[in-house]
C-alpha cells in the first residue's frame, strides 16, 4: 500500500512511548535513561506521547476554550481575519481551503506564528523572510492575543529543551541546535477545528504528511481522530488528558542522516454530531539557517538511513524554503494573493 492512497480503517492504538520529561531534569541514571527512551522512540517510530513537562494544566484548558470561542464566532467575524488578508499566512481558513496532496482538509483552522515587524525589503533569494510579520486578532476576542502568547513562548522553551534533549541522545553536545536558534526559533501555531462527518464530503480532515520543521508538539481535546503511518498501516493515536502528542519534522530527519525519523500521519473527521478541536505547535529553526548535519558515530551512524527523498516532496536543508514550500502548497489562495511572482518564477 502507498501510504498516501486510501487505507483500511485505522488499527487500535499501538503502544507509543510515554516520556516524562521531568526526568530529563533528574540526576543520573534516570536522566539517561531518559535519553535512551527518546532516542528509541524517535528512531523506531517518529512519535511519542510527552508528560511531565511542566505546562500548566490549566494554561492547557484555556488554549482549548479560547479556541473553542473562536470558531462559535459569526462568519463575518472569522472572516475579518482570513489567512488570504496576510502575506505571513497568519489568520483564519475556513473549512476546505487547505489542501493537502492537492486535496481538501475538511477543518477550519486559525494559524499564528511570532510577533513581529513585517521587513521592507526582501532579497529575491530569500523569498521565505515575507513569512514573518505581525499576526491577525479577532476584536471581538480581546483576552484570545494574551492566552495564545503565552501558550506558544511556553512551548517555545518546552520545545528547545526537547531539543537539547535529543542533541544529547544523539551523543552531540547539548548546544548542538543552538546556532540554528540564535536568531529566534521559527514559531508555528495552530487552533484547529474537525467538524463532525455530516459536515464533510469525505473523512479527510488532513491528509497524510510529515511536517516540515524540527518538532510538533499536538494538544488534543478527549476526541480521536489522529492516525499514524506504522509498517503499512494507519494506528489511532489516542488522547491523553493533560499530555501532548511529539512527532518528528523534517528538519530533524535532515539533520540526523535519517536517524531520526518524520512519519507519516493524518487526521480522520470525527463521528456525525461530533465536533474535534486540537492545538498544534511546529518548531524549527530560524528562516535563515541551514539544517546542521550531525556527525553521528559508531552504530548511530551505520542505523541512519538517510533523508526520505520523495517525489512530491522535496527536502531542503535551507530551513525557509523548506517551510515556505509547505505554506505555498497548503494555501493557494495565499500564495496566489502575495506570491505571484515567485510562482511564475517557479512554473517558468
Amino acid at each position: 500500500m502507498h501510504p498516501h492512497q486510501p487505507a483500511e480503517p485505522a488499527l487500535s492504538t499501538p503502544s507509543l512511548p510515554v516520556l516524562d520529561f521531568s526526568h530529563f531534569h533528574a540526576a543520573e541514571p534516570t536522566r539517561q535513561a531518559f535519553l535512551d527512551q527518546l532516542r528509541r522512540a524517535a528512531h523506531e517510530i517518529g512519535f511519542f506521547y510527552l508528560t511531565g513537562h511542566g505546562i500548566d494544566p490549566t494554561l492547557q484548558q484555556q488554549v482549548l476554550a479560547v479556541s473553542r470561542q473562536f470558531f462559535n464566532l459569526p462568519a463575518a467575524a472569522k472572516h475579518g481575519v482570513s489567512m488570504v488578508n496576510s502575506p505571513h499566512f497568519r489568520g483564519y481558513t475556513r473549512i476546505g481551503s487547505e489542501l493537502t496532496l492537492g486535496k481538501q482538509d475538511w477543518r477550519e483552522q486559525f494559524d499564528l506564528m511570532e510577533e513581529a515587524i513585517a521587513l521592507s525589503s526582501i532579497a529575491k533569494d530569500q523569498p521565505w523572510l515575507k513569512l514573518q510579520g505581525p499576526n491577525q486578532w479577532p476584536a471581538a476576542l480581546p483576552d484570545m492575543r494574551g492566552i495564545v502568547l503565552v501558550w506558544q513562548e511556553s512551548l517555545r522553551k518546552l520545545s528547545q529543551q526537547l531539543l537539547q534533549a535529543f542533541a544529547l541522545a544523539l551523543g552531540q553536545p547539548a548546544t548542538a541546535f543552538d546556532a540554528s536558534v540564535a536568531e529566534g526559533a521559527f514559531q508555528h501555531l495552530k487552533l484547529i477545528r474537525y467538524p463532525g462527518r455530516e459536515q464533510t464530503r469525505d473523512d479527510q480532515g488532513v491528509g497524510a504528511h510529515k511536517d516540515a520543521g524540527y518538532l510538533t508538539l499536538v494538544l488534543q481535546d478527549e476526541q480521536a481522530g489522529l492516525e499514524v503511518l506504522l509498517d503499512d498501516h494507519w494506528h489511532t493515536i489516542a488522547p491523553m488528558a493533560g499530555s501532548f502528542v511529539v512527532n518528528i519534522g523534517e528538519l530533524l530527519e535532515l539533520a540526523s542522516s535519517g536517524y531520526l525519523r518524520a512519519t507519516l500521519h493524518r487526521v480522520v473527521t470525527p463521528p456525525a454530531g461530533v465536533e474535534r478541536y486540537s492545538c498544534a505547535y511546529f518548531m524549527a529553526a530560524h528562516l535563515n539557517a541551514t539544517v546542521p548535519v550531525l556527525p553521528l558515530s559508531g552504530q548511530l551512524a551505520l542505523a541512519a538511513r538517510g533523508p526520505q527523498q520523495e517525489q512530491h516532496n522535496a527536502l531542503y536543508y535551507e530551513v525557509g524554503r523548506n517551510i515556505l514550500k509547505g505554506r505555498l502548497r497548503s494555501h493557494p489562495d495565499v500564495a496566489a494573493a502575495h506570491y505571484g511572482t515567485l510562482l511564475a518564477q517557479a512554473a517558468a
